[in-house]
């Protein structure tokens, strides 16, 4: 008998994802120098960890050899102070990722329904599938989420509706009143989990804490991996109603988060000025490239994150032609979306060379919009 034979019905149908390449592999497969490659794929920070992260770390392996904080007690203490919750509002995940899996345990079954955006971050879907759920995805409108449909796609099988703001891949972000408006609006069976990851990038992100504190079911989540450099590390959190944190804590495994992460996760929210370096430098990344690509003849949406979303024509070639020049990005076929790719913004070098490679591009291989 296979492993096949044994395995449960759900899993030959649960879709895989598909991460982007790693630099070391990139390099060895078309003969390049490791040290010259950008990987300009999966929107990490171009400027790395904060120096007060770094160091943490580098403390905090002294003392690998101990569990870490199962409780994760430091972290938490810093979040609420920092984000004005209370610690048990607060559940620290290894990554974002792992929280919305947390949900799925927690909410999901067969016969249940998960409303989300046709072009939202793929792993709502992954989820939602390998918990027997159905994924009801509603088109959206300019690269952005159709709250208003979004509202109307919600039965009394829905438990959970995501929303990503800004949103991954396409970095359009949601009104705070908007999204206020949505969440006041859902019956009391809904979820309504809002994804923070990129909220960082926001001069002003939507605040809906006095909606979870008035009562609506209102569970926000935000990660270290995208302006905080930590994506190696993996580590991210969730906060809402304590009563939907304990049900999460539950079925959180003892130990998730490991003792490195949570010592930079903690320093890391203590490092405002390289927060703010950071965030300047997207702005003036993006602006960069959504003009030097739209002059290329690339229409090119800016956003709100830290990446752009390019209209290559064929994003599958125009990733195969950077990739051979040693730029990485992402092509989004898997989203329905063959003719874009997401570029992460990088630094002020890594913007401009990329630029000259799509300019190489378009004029020698006939890959165009």
């Amino acid at each position: 008998m296979k492993y096949a034979e044994l395995a449960n019905a759900g899993v030959h149908e649960q879709p895989v994802y598909e991460p982007g390449k790693p630099i070391e592999y990139v390099a060895q497969e078309y003969g390049l120098d490791p040290t010259q490659i950008a990987k300009l794929a999966s929107n990490e920070n171009p400027f790395g960890p904060s120096p007060k992260a770094m160091a943490a770390a580098q403390m905090a392996l002294k003392t690998a050899h101990l569990y870490p904080d199962g409780s994760c007690c430091q972290l938490r203490s810093a979040i609420a102070e920092l984000r004005g919750v209370g610690e048990d509002a607060l559940i620290i995940g290894n990554g974002s990722n792992e929280i919305i899996e947390l949900l799925g345990h927690a909410f999901l079954r067969p016969g249940l329904e998960v409303v989300m955006g046709a072009q939202a971050f793929i792993v709502y879907k992954l989820i939602t599938k390998l918990f027997g759920a159905t994924p009801v995805e509603v088109p959206m409108v300019d690269f952005g989420h159709d709250l208003k449909a979004m509202r109307a796609a919600v039965t009394e099988r829905t438990r959970l509706l995501f929303v990503a703001s800004p949103n991954n891949p396409t970095g359009v972000a949601n009104s705070e009143a908007e999204l206020i408006e949505l969440a006041e609006s859902l019956p009391e069976h809904v979820i309504l989990c809002l994804d923070e990851a990129y909220a960082e990038y926001l001069e002003q992100a939507p605040d809906l804490r006095a909606q979870v504190h008035a009562g609506c079911k209102v569970f926000c989540m935000r990660t270290f991996s995208k302006i905080y450099g930590l994506g190696g590390l993996r580590v991210g959190y969730g906060y809402g109603a304590p009563e939907l944190i304990q049900l999460l804590q539950r079925v959180r495994q003892p130990f998730n988060v490991n003792a490195v992460a949570q010592a930079a996760a903690t320093s890391a929210l203590k490092d405002d000025a390289f927060v703010q370096m950071c965030r300047s430098e997207n702005e003036s990344g993006r602006a960069c490239l959504v003009a030097g690509l739209e002059a290329i003849g690339y229409p090119t949406l800016g956003g709100q994150a830290n990446f752009v979303l390019s209209n290559v024509g064929d994003g599958t070639a125009f990733f195969q032609a950077l990739q051979q020049r040693g730029l990485i990005v992402r092509p989004l076929a898997p989203y329905g979306m063959a003719a874009y790719v997401r570029i992460t913004i990088g630094t002020e070098a890594e913007n401009l060379r990329l630029l000259d490679v799509a300019r190489e591009v378009a004029q020698n291989t006939g890959v165009s919009a």
